[in-house]
């Protein structure tokens, strides 16, 4: 059955594009080839009458995403971090897609609270409030621990979104097919993979334990940040369907009125809400994915308090020095610099010119640099980046572009605290510290020690491993060099002697 429960509901979304004014507006902004804009309309005119009407106040791609229920506005959410798949201006408007729906009931939200727990809701909880906030995928309640009267706040699961997730995946699934199959060209852009990440990213999110890890992580990752702070995990109160964690005073980072009456410098908070987010992006290498004005408040200490910490991201030691050195180029103008990181990583083919490569950087990053300091916006100049890199082979890096959509978004709360600030001069000294840190010599000096401890765990296995070469007669080892000449089993035991030196020095300098 659920191949044509697929094909049904490609039709009625199709439908509902159709129907609310959005199948034009996504083709177009797609670049569609004509394949694909044929196979939508032969999707979507004749179910036309199936599709749902949707809320006329809403633009149409907007409009037409909020009838389709919780699935399709979280994947139009992921969709806004792929400009490159969808387009920079119809990414722009996924962005701002509203993760709000009605609230379930309380009773409903209570049944879950005391499956997960096993226990009646009163022996956990003293209190128990009505929703204070509802999104796609759960709500969440202001509570009381029944044993020491702590105030928290419960998050709870929709009671069926499992069940309605995974149909709607499977049909995203028969989409992205669709698109590869009438479009090859498309395949470029991986459209399986991006589904494969939507369904990758729910998954985790419809396991609350799943994100309070998430969040306990993040307050031990960034535990040292002054002005900072996290709310703490109940674990004993955690569950799959639900979690609790402290609850966060404060007040939303769009209330600018409520931030003023408290008294608040909004221009520091600008500059810190960005410089952190570098710093957890570089310095950590784990970062908040979905740090919008509705997951920030501002305590009454003038902390930055992080929610929600369903999408996280991660960048490996490697691809954070390469985003940092990038980032460095930029800001000092030193386009060839910037070329060169972009070779060394692997990003661009080998086969193509370094020079012109630089000097399409150069296009991207001067005319930004003419702009009046409170246009510069970094966000841009990565969007730019990416179409210039594409130009050059650069295959898509999920990572990258999430981080990108992850700067576009911080550097709108930044400018909505203070219209006036320069990124670039608030961006510096976290680049510039991080680069200190980890490209310097004494990185280079921690990076050696570290490849010497790999080594050194190896060195049990040496002198095993150099008598079974020598013992062996049939098979020799052979190993191949640059030149493509074969050496015999002399020049491995070589190398494993040296490797074996290399250990005993080690253990000398420890």
């Amino acid at each position: 059955m659920r191949g044509p429960h697929n094909i049904w509901r490609l039709a009625r979304t199709a439908g509902t594009f159709e129907r609310t004014g959005a199948m034009d507006v996504v083709l177009d902004q797609m670049a569609a080839p004509k394949p694909v804009r044929i196979a939508a309309r032969v999707l979507g005119w004749p179910f036309r009458w199936l599709g749902y009407e949707g809320d006329p106040t809403l633009p149409p791609v907007t409009r037409a995403i909020t009838a389709l229920g919780p699935s399709y506005i979280k994947f139009g959410q992921i969709l806004s971090t792929r400009p490159d798949f969808v387009g920079p201006d119809l990414a722009v408007q996924l962005r701002v897609l509203q993760d709000k729906l009605p609230p379930f009931p309380t009773a409903a939200a209570r049944r879950v609270v005391e499956r997960e727990l096993g226990v009646p809701l009163e022996t956990a909880f003293s209190e128990f409030s009505e929703p204070v906030a509802a999104a796609s995928i759960a709500q969440v309640h202001r509570a009381r621990l029944a044993e020491n009267g702590k105030k928290v706040a419960v998050k709870v699961l929709r009671p069926g979104i499992a069940r309605a997730f995974r149909k709607d995946i499977d049909a995203f699934y028969l989409g992205a097919r669709v698109v590869e199959l009438v479009a090859p060209g498309s395949r470029r852009l991986r459209p399986m993979d991006v589904i494969a990440h939507f369904d990758a990213t729910v998954q985790q999110e419809l396991d609350l334990r799943t994100e309070a890890a998430a969040a306990s992580e993040f307050k031990a990752t960034t535990a040292r940040d002054e002005g900072f702070s996290v709310p703490g995990v109940e674990w004993n109160h955690c569950g799959r369907s639900m979690m609790t964690l402290d609850w966060a005073e404060g007040v939303q980072m769009a209330d600018i009125a409520a931030i003023d009456a408290a008294g608040h410098d909004r221009r520091a908070l600008a500059d810190r809400v960005l410089q952190l987010f570098l710093r957890h992006a570089l310095r950590d290498g784990y970062f908040h994915a979905d740090m919008h004005q509705g997951n920030l408040k501002v305590a009454p200490s003038g902390e930055i308090v992080a929610l929600d910490f369903g999408i996280m991201g991660r960048l490996d030691e490697y691809t954070r020095r390469v985003y940092a050195e990038i980032l460095m180029g930029f800001i000092r103008r030193d386009y060839r610099r910037v070329a060169e990181v972009h070779f060394e990583a692997g990003y661009v083919p080998a086969d193509r010119d370094v020079d012109l490569f630089a000097q399409a950087l150069r296009a991207v990053g001067e005319p930004i640099f003419g702009m009046d300091a409170s246009r510069i916006s970094m966000g841009r100049l990565l969007a730019y980046l990416f179409e210039v890199t594409e130009r050059f082979g650069m295959e898509t890096r999920t990572e990258l572009i999430l981080l990108q959509r992850t700067m576009v978004v911080v550097e709108g709360v930044a400018r909505t605290l203070n219209p006036h600030m320069n990124i670039w001069e608030a961006a510096r000294p976290e680049v510039e510290r991080y680069i200190r840190d980890n490209l310097g010599p004494q990185a280079f000096a921690r990076d050696l020690w570290r490849t010497a401890q790999v080594l050194s765990r190896f060195g049990p296995h040496l002198p095993q491993t150099v008598d079974a070469v020598l013992r062996r007669e049939r098979a020799p080892v052979t190993v191949v060099s640059r030149d493509g000449a074969r050496a015999g089993p002399l020049w491995f035991v070589a190398g494993a002697v040296a490797m074996a030196l290399a250990v005993l020095v080690v253990g000398a300098l420890g």
